[in-house]
């Protein structure tokens, strides 16, 4: 095979995520603003486990939010810093928002999925809002997730939040998020289907119905998990139920990692239950070498190309930045970023890559304190 051919199938491999990305940006669209109140009462529910430099700031913007009624429940997972000192003495001063304390983790479950297990059994209220500790609502930011699940016949729904990024690891891998899951997720098929396959979702940010909810089990169908932004909505979608995906650009922020290695670490720790799974990474990886960065080698070996093969290795490398750089634009992201996409593919990989040997030699995942086996899923790569 000569390089104009490999330019030829580098621009097809390319244009894949990019039409993909273009058609799911008519389906990914921020939510409509609140015409009239909502009739059902929420429950904001948040697990914290030694979050004292985020909760305040996180309760504070929750407790902002208006033309809705809404209870605030914070889980203190066994904190070892000031969390629950905090969240008490805000307490003393909203009586919706309260502190209740997780019980022992029990073998088996990962300690957000006991949490959030923990935290539905607590709500009082129809609709339940899942967030992390590090996730800042918008003002009207309820009320309008709210009212989108009155319209819809949707039992849970999830988006991704403006991420806030400050590290070059950050800026460099977390707006990957979004070209992924909008350059791989067939989205409009997802919404006229419940397939199982088609399950996709931010673990930052959930809302559902309890009924739903509880009916198909929640959080404690995916206890050894960490991985809920992917597997919550196949929970859901298994059990007969319809899951959608929103932006939530304008609805909430969120900075999960503070450090490169924080970064690294965060990205790898799930990766064998998504992208990293064995039967998934194969093809991915030959999917993003030869889409994402075969075109800016052949670029690189121009005068090697003739006429027709550099047409089609200058066509492939448009195709890879187009996606990046409406992104950027869009969803609030560095530009710098996506001028980056090729290394941030390659950084990509080389965390799944990490991820999966760790997992065969029988290394546990370490997060927050505690030490997790991960599973290997076969699961479709609609989260990282």
């Amino acid at each position: 095979m000569n390089l104009n051919s490999l330019a030829l199938i580098a621009l097809a491999l390319a244009a894949i995520p990019c039409g993909l990305f273009l058609l799911n940006l008519r389906a990914y669209r921020r939510l409509a603003n609140l015409q009239s109140p909502i009739k059902n009462h929420l429950s904001v529910l948040i697990p914290a486990r030694n979050e004292e430099q985020n909760i305040r700031r996180t309760l504070e913007a929750v407790l902002a939010n208006r033309d809705c009624d809404f209870e605030v429940v914070v889980l203190d997972d066994h904190s070892t810093d000031r969390t629950a000192e905090i969240v008490s003495g805000l307490a003393c001063l909203d009586p919706r928002l309260r502190l209740e304390s997780a019980p022992p983790l029990p073998a088996g479950w990962c300690g957000k999925q006991h949490a959030c297990h923990v935290l539905g059994r607590l709500a009082r209220h129809p609709v339940l809002v899942f967030i992390d500790a590090d996730v800042r609502l918008a003002p009207d930011a309820l009320a309008r997730m709210g009212g989108f699940m009155e319209r819809k016949a949707i039992d849970l729904a999830s988006g991704v939040p403006r991420q806030e990024l400050g590290t070059f690891s950050e800026r460099l891998l977390i707006p990957l998020i979004h070209f992924i899951l909008l350059g791989f997720l067939p989205m409009h098929a997802m919404r006229r289907t419940k397939l199982p396959a088609l399950s996709a979702g931010c673990g930052q940010l959930f809302i559902a119905r309890r009924d739903a909810y509880e009916q198909c089990g929640g959080h404690a169908q995916l206890r050894d998990s960490l991985h809920d932004g992917l597997k919550l909505p196949r929970v859901f979608r298994e059990a007969g139920f319809a899951t959608d995906l929103f932006d939530a650009t304008d609805l909430a922020t969120c900075r999960m990692y503070h450090t490169n290695a924080q970064t690294w670490r965060g990205l790898g720790k799930n990766a064998t239950e998504g992208l990293a799974a064995p039967g998934t990474i194969g093809p991915m990886t030959v999917l993003l070498l030869g889409g994402q960065i075969l075109p800016i080698i052949l670029l690189a070996l121009a005068p090697m190309l003739s006429g027709y093969g550099l047409t089609f290795a200058v066509a492939a490398t448009a195709v890879v930045y187009l996606p990046r750089l409406m992104a950027a634009h869009i969803f609030r992201l560095p530009v710098g970023g996506a001028l980056l996409h090729p290394l941030g593919v390659m950084a990509l990989l080389a965390i799944q890559w990490q991820a999966l040997f760790r997992h065969l030699a029988g290394k546990p995942s370490v997060w927050k304190g505690r030490s997790y086996t991960t599973a290997t899923s076969p699961a479709p790569l609609k989260s990282i």
